[in-house]
């Protein structure tokens, strides 16, 4: 079903009140009014460094705070309901594997970054194994966050227009222009106060609808009843890699992807660095993963929950909801619309998440630019500096707002988005993990291990697309059926149903095809799951690069302090192999290329 559609069997949206509003201009005026408090009081202030790093003054509760919410964006809000009414709740593992990555995180990778006092995460790249490899690795985080970014818009946009009726590109051109502004005027510390401000906010909306529903479905034992009878509480272990979400995929690529974009993500990375210590960074890191499950777990259950609610009449196979992203919305909608003030509520929500999500990137964006495309032409100056980076915010800003009109013709965007992530997500995480543990690889063996996974994952994800053109992979959702509704007073999808021609989603498969549950075709890996993609692509940083470090011996072997190495690899190294900074200086070799150390002289 196209977007008009859709738009057109959609149940007419609610009427936004007087309070409605009023809760909506109160959260983004707060996130106004906290750029406009924090840029008052840096000024005199060194502006480059408030802007990259908060000076090293932030506190563990907000940066805490801010991570789980930069972690649970508005496509979370919108995507993980919709991922377990369609395909159940295996996606669990995705969200637990947080529990394996903090202590990874904690115990392997932030010390790196600690004790070499690195504020930009692909500096260490260029200090463990080459300039060019940071450029690579660099060049890839860009291209990756502009396709991001004008999805981040998109998203709460469209959650808007369906609760309201108000067309998405006049929604998508205020948050645009409201994330640049809380950027541009504070920076680092506006995204993370801004995060403390509507974390609360999230967190009540989700605690709210999901008591609601259950009371309202009839209990927690009709929601497991309905749930489990629709097969929505079904685990798979099975090992075969072409099915669409199992135990196995889940979990190895939530644990990718947590490592990825809290360690590894200079979005997040330059919110953990703004930290006094490594010991705070460690509490903000354990506060992270306790409160990252007990703000998650509520979005997953409500996918069962609305799963159960729907039990029967399923608004998708009616035709009023087009696709599962849009299945929160309607369910807010159905179970709580006539509430006053719950549509703001929601809304706020959606926009609070995404407004943390574009200031962080375009913030962080902008300071990644600045630094490795811009700096080695120019004469560097903090006013100068201050400037750029603020013109590249606005500039992103703009291009957000024209990418808008091209995400709002897709389909289906975020499985679209996960299998295009999945060409450089994977490379990336794998060349900082092998940077760190295993010292024998080189810059040579490094650069080229990320080019040959990059090559291979584009490789397969170009044919996985040319398999689900064909109709040999074909995600079908579990089942459901229309035939309860009148039983179960659903009146807006009984009038859809009566109005509209609807298509069930259950047509004839071909004879040979790869489905979300199974296959009877030949395996192939250009029909895994793309739930892999993350996890193959950093395999093969490895594949490649540990035999070739026999080939081509470390350049830098003798040359670099085991500091570049995790806490626990370090016992391992003798010290004939490893210089620490006081007998030679770790930058010293690297000052040619490496210009902030010329920022630092400034500066001082």
């Amino acid at each position: 079903m196209s977007s008009s559609t859709a738009a057109t069997a959609a149940p007419t949206g609610l009427t936004l009140g007087i309070l409605d509003l009023s809760i909506i201009a109160i959260l983004l005026g707060t996130s106004a009014v906290i750029g406009v408090y924090l840029s008052f009081l840096s000024k005199g202030k060194n502006p480059t460094d408030e802007y990259r790093r908060g000076c090293r003054q932030m506190k563990v509760l907000p940066i805490a705070i801010s991570l789980i919410t930069s972690q649970l964006s508005g496509m979370a809000i919108m995507s993980v309901p919709g991922e377990v009414y369609t395909y159940g709740i295996c996606y669990i593992f995705h969200i637990l594997a947080m529990i394996a990555a903090i202590p990874i995180l904690i115990y392997a990778i932030v010390p790196v970054y600690c004790e070499n006092k690195i504020t930009n995460c692909y500096e260490y790249l260029e200090m463990r194994f080459s300039k060019a490899t940071r450029q690579v690795v660099t060049g890839t985080f860009v291209g990756g966050t502009l396709l991001l970014l004008p999805v981040y818009m998109f998203l709460p946009s469209l959650a808007f227009s369906q609760v309201a009726g108000i067309k998405v590109m006049d929604i998508t051109t205020m948050l645009c222009c409201l994330s640049v502004v809380c950027t541009l005027l504070g920076g680092i510390k506006t995204v993370l106060w801004t995060d403390v401000a509507q974390s609360g906010v999230i967190l009540l909306l989700i605690v709210f609808v999901s008591v609601l529903s259950i009371l309202r479905t009839g209990g927690i034992s009709t929601v497991i009843e309905n749930a489990s009878e629709g097969g929505r509480l079904n685990f798979d272990f099975r090992l075969d890699p072409r099915i669409r979400i199992t135990f196995w995929n889940t979990l190895g690529s939530g644990l990718i992807m947590w490592i990825g974009s809290i360690g590894m993500n200079q979005s997040s990375v330059q919110r953990i660095v703004s930290l006094p210590s490594l010991s705070h960074a460690k509490k903000a890191l354990v506060l992270t993963g306790i409160g990252f499950l007990i703000a998650a777990l509520p979005y997953l259950l409500s996918g069962i929950i609305i799963s159960a609610q729907f039990f029967g009449c399923d608004p998708m196979q009616a035709g009023v909801v087009s696709k599962a992203d849009k299945i929160m919305p309607f369910f807010i909608q159905n179970i709580a619309g006539h509430i006053t003030g719950l549509p703001g509520v929601f809304l706020s929500c959606v926009f609070s998440a995404a407004l943390s999500n574009l200031s962080g990137h375009l913030n962080s964006l902008a300071g990644v630019v600045y630094f490795d495309y811009i700096i080695p032409h120019i004469r560097h100056t903090e006013g100068g500096a201050n400037t750029i980076m603020r013109l590249l915010v606005i500039a992103m800003g703009i291009y957000c707002f024209l990418g808008g009109f091209v995400v709002q013709k897709f389909d289906s965007i975020l499985q679209a988005l996960a299998t295009i992530g999945g060409i450089t997500m994977g490379a990336n995480m794998g060349v900082f993990l092998m940077g760190m543990l295993v010292p024998r690889v080189g810059s040579k063996a490094a650069l080229t291990g990320v080019l040959f996974s990059i090559t291979v994952m584009a490789s397969i994800i170009i044919k996985a697309q040319m398999s689900i053109e064909a109709g040999h992979i074909k995600y079908v959702p579990l089942p459901t059926s229309i035939d309860q509704c009148e039983a179960r007073n659903f009146p807006r999808i009984l009038n859809a149903i009566n109005t509209t021609t609807t298509v069930s989603p259950f047509t004839e498969k071909p004879p040979l095809v790869t489905d979300a549950f199974s296959s009877n075709r030949e395996f192939s890996i250009f029909e895994i799951s793309f739930q892999w993609y993350r996890f193959l692509g950093a395999l093969l940083v490895f594949v490649w690069a540990i035999p070739m470090s026999y080939v081509w011996t470390s350049d830098r072997r003798g040359k670099q302090s085991s500091k570049l190495f995790s806490p626990f690899v370090r016992r391992f190294l003798s010290e004939s192999n490893t210089e620490e900074p006081e007998g030679l200086p770790l930058k010293g070799p690297l000052q040619k290329n490496t210009t902030e150390l010329e920022i630092n002289k400034i500066s001082k």
